[in-house]
C-alpha cells in the first residue's frame, strides 16, 4: 500500500514528528491510567473481603440502566434494571419461576414462596409484589439485606414478607417450615460464585421436607467448579429422578433444575396453555421455557 497516494500532500506536510510523539505519549498515558484504575478496583474488592471477616463486604455498581450486586469480588451476584426494579430481567432468574407451569394460577396468592439466598432480591420482589404471594427469604449476610433494602427496592418486612437473617441449611432442617412451602427457590453462592454453597444430599433431603404435597423446588446450578451431573444425582436421591425436570444451560452456563414433591406428568398441550397464561399475566417468557425444559430421562 502506497501511503503517499493516500495521505493528502498538504496534510502530510503539516504532520510533524512532534505530533507523532505527543500522540504516542497520549496513548501510553491512557493505558497507564486504565491499568491503575483496574488495580485500584481489584485492591478495593480485596480490602472489602478482609474487612468483612468471614462474610464478604457488599457493594453495588451502576452501568447505564443496570445495577449490579457484588460480594467483595468482581463476580456479579445479582442485578436489577433501575427503570423496572420489580421485574426479572436475567434469563436464569426468570427460569427460577418455572414452577408456575404446574401451579393453579388463580390461587397463586394463596401459595407460600421461600427463597434460600436473597441475591439482589429479584425473586423475592417478584413473588411478593408482582404475584402477591406470602414470601420468606433467607439470607446469611446482613449487609446483603441492608443493601437490597437501600438500593434494590426490597420492601421492609410486613404481614406477607419475611426476610430472615439466617443460615439456609438451618432453615431447611427446621421442622417449623416442613410441609409448608409451595415454591422453594434455591440460589446459594459464595463471593466467588464458583459452585453452590449448599449442594449435599442431606440439604436436598431437607428441601424435600419443606415442600407441600404439590410443592416445587427450583435450583440454580452454576459455577466453574460445579458439576451438574453430581448436583442432579444428589437432588434425585431426595426427590426421585421421575420427579425432576431440567432446563438446558443458559448462554451464561446456569442450569435450572425443577424438583417436585409429587411427580408431575409432562402434558405438552396443557403446559403450552399454562405458558400462554403466564406470559399474558406477568410477561415472563414461559412459552420459550417449553423449548428448553424437559423431564429428566430415566
Amino acid at each position: 500500500m502506497d501511503l503517499a497516494n493516500i495521505i493528502p500532500p498538504d496534510w502530510a506536510a503539516s504532520f510533524e514528528l512532534a505530533d507523532l510523539i505527543y500522540a504516542v505519549m497520549g496513548c501510553l498515558a491512557a493505558v497507564f491510567v486504565g491499568v491503575q484504575l483496574a488495580k485500584k478496583q481489584a485492591l478495593q474488592f480485596s480490602g472489602q473481603k478482609q474487612q468483612a471477616g468471614h462474610l464478604p463486604a457488599v457493594t453495588f455498581a451502576d452501568y447505564g440502566d443496570m445495577r449490579f450486586l457484588h460480594l467483595g469480588t468482581p463476580w456479579v451476584q445479582g442485578s436489577m434494571k433501575i427503570s423496572q426494579p420489580h421485574e426479572i430481567h436475567l434469563e436464569y432468574v426468570q427460569r427460577m419461576m418455572a414452577w408456575l407451569l404446574v401451579a393453579d394460577l388463580d390461587q397463586v396468592q394463596r401459595l407460600q414462596a421461600m427463597q434460600l439466598g436473597l441475591g439482589a432480591a429479584s425473586l423475592t420482589k417478584f413473588c411478593h409484589l408482582r404475584l402477591g404471594m406470602p414470601t420468606i427469604a433467607v439470607e446469611l449476610n446482613p449487609q446483603v439485606i441492608d443493601t437490597c433494602r437501600r438500593w434494590f427496592h426490597l420492601p421492609p418486612n410486613n404481614a406477607n414478607l419475611q426476610v430472615l437473617l439466617a443460615d439456609a441449611a438451618d432453615i431447611a432442617s427446621n421442622n417449623t417450615w416442613h410441609g409448608k412451602i409451595d415454591a422453594l427457590q434455591v440460589d446459594l453462592y459464595d463471593q466467588e460464585a464458583a459452585c453452590p454453597a449448599l449442594d449435599s444430599e442431606a440439604f436436598y433431603a431437607d428441601c424435600h421436607k419443606l415442600l407441600t404435597a404439590q410443592g416445587c423446588m427450583t435450583v440454580n446450578v452454576y459455577g466453574r467448579h460445579s458439576r451438574l451431573e453430581t448436583s442432579v444425582q444428589r437432588i434425585a436421591k431426595a426427590f426421585g429422578q421421575e420427579a425432576m425436570w431440567a432446563f438446558k444451560p443458559t448462554s451464561a452456563g446456569n442450569t435450572i433444575v425443577l424438583a417436585f414433591r409429587t411427580p408431575r406428568a409432562w402434558d405438552k398441550r396443557a403446559l403450552l396453555l399454562q405458558a400462554q397464561m403466564i406470559q399474558t399475566r406477568w410477561s415472563l417468557p414461559a412459552q420459550k421455557w417449553l423449548q428448553e425444559l424437559a423431564p429428566l430421562p430415566s
